[in-house]
Parts: structure tokens; C-alpha cells; sequence
């Protein structure tokens, strides 16, 4: 069995689905969760570099246009 989210599959049954879906449904869950913290994990560095170009190009036009 896959990684699932527990608390989602009580609730689903809880709520009236079969045992069988609520499984794929937390396992489902679980995979997107899963996808969405790697991109998150990503993004950081992406946003470090982004600012760190725009200071040193806003610093370099600076440079430029004030004389």
C-alpha cells in the first residue's frame, strides 16, 4: 500500500464512500502533496537567484544612468 493520508480516509468512509475508494483517494491526495512539496523545494533557491539578479542589475543601471 502507498502512502496515504489517514485522516482523509476515516472521513471518506465516514462520509459514506467505500473502503477501496476512500484508499485511492487518500493515496491520490497523498502523490499531489507529495509532488507539490518538491516543487516548493525548488522554488526557494529559484527566488533567491530572481532577487539577486534583479539588486545587482537595478545596482548596474544605477551605475549607469547616474553620470
Amino acid at each position: 500500500m502507498a502512502l496515504q493520508l489517514g485522516a482523509l480516509r476515516d472521513a471518506l468512509i465516514d462520509a459514506g464512500a467505500k473502503p477501496e475508494k476512500a484508499d485511492k483517494a487518500a493515496e491520490e491526495l497523498a502523490g499531489y502533496e507529495n509532488r507539490l512539496a518538491s516543487i516548493d523545494a525548488r522554488l526557494t533557491p529559484l527566488t533567491w537567484m530572481s532577487g539577486f539578479n534583479l539588486v545587482l542589475t537595478s545596482g548596474v543601471l544605477w551605475r549607469l544612468l547616474s553620470h
